[in-house]
């Protein structure tokens, strides 16, 4: 029977930087999405579960513009100059009183959002094209939703198909081998699954969004700790106990 412990020291020495490779990329992606959605919310006065259900429900007491500076955006602003946007959207955010917060647009959005930027952003250099932000927020729109998504199911399946057939060949009980390889795409059904529902359904599937991801990474963790644990840990604890029986 063909185990982790079984393997050259080289095949060994393969899988495991592979999967410390992998834990490391996951923990970045972890810091990534503190950046982006946790922190902003915290900066903000928000809760981590109503960023999420606005990232993809939207909001619906509030603008497009008004999301991006409580969230993603909200270090780039003092707190001044987003209540006197603020203020300005408020009062119907007409061309008339766009004056008064066009210098704030020209200095501190304009660098980044303009044609010549070159980022996929939309630009705020006038009035018509800080108009089309003043709508309402309705959060991610189909086909942003659906590129993000099958993205996530093509990639994090491969992933776990990888760690998952490393870990399969770990001298544990079947039934556990079993439940931790298929456990992680169940995650993966409730993480993606709930971004739609989310959506177009019920915002409080915000919650299964976090439940998801956190059960995803500790499927993950146990992969590849126990696929470690096996090819190096084991072994030695083996040959310790079986050195006394020999003398």
């Amino acid at each position: 029977m063909i185990s982790l412990r079984s393997l050259p020291v080289t095949l060994r020495a393969l899988f495991s930087c592979f999967l410390i490779i992998i834990g490391i990329g996951y923990l970045d992606a972890v810091a990534y999405l503190f950046l982006v959605d946790v922190q902003p919310s915290k900066q903000v006065g928000e809760r981590v579960v109503q960023g999420i259900s606005e990232k993809y429900h939207g909001s619906t007491s509030g603008t497009r513009l008004e999301a991006a500076l409580r969230g993603t955006m909200a270090d780039k602003l003092t707190s001044e100059q987003r209540d006197q946007i603020f203020q300005w959207v408020h009062g119907g955010a007409t061309r008339e009183g766009f004056a008064s917060v066009q210098p704030i647009f020209t200095q501190k959005c304009a660098p980044c959002h303009s044609p010549q930027s070159g980022l996929p952003i939309p630009p705020l250099t006038s009035f018509e094209e800080v108009q089309k932000v003043t709508a309402v927020d309705t959060g991610l729109s189909l086909l942003q939703l659906a590129r993000v998504s099958h993205i996530h199911l093509f990639g994090i399946s491969i992933i776990f198909l990888l760690t998952g057939a490393i870990f399969s060949l770990s001298v544990t009980p079947v039934w556990f081998r079993v439940a931790l390889v298929a456990f992680p795409y169940l995650t993966i059904v409730m993480d993606i699954g709930s971004w739609w529902a989310t959506k177009y359904y019920d915002p409080l599937f915000a919650y299964i969004v976090i439940i998801g991801g956190a059960l995803m990474g500790l499927a993950l963790a146990g992969q590849i700790f126990v696929s470690l644990w096996d090819m190096w840990i084991a072994p030695l604890t083996a040959a310790v106990r079986a050195k006394p029986q020999e003398a």
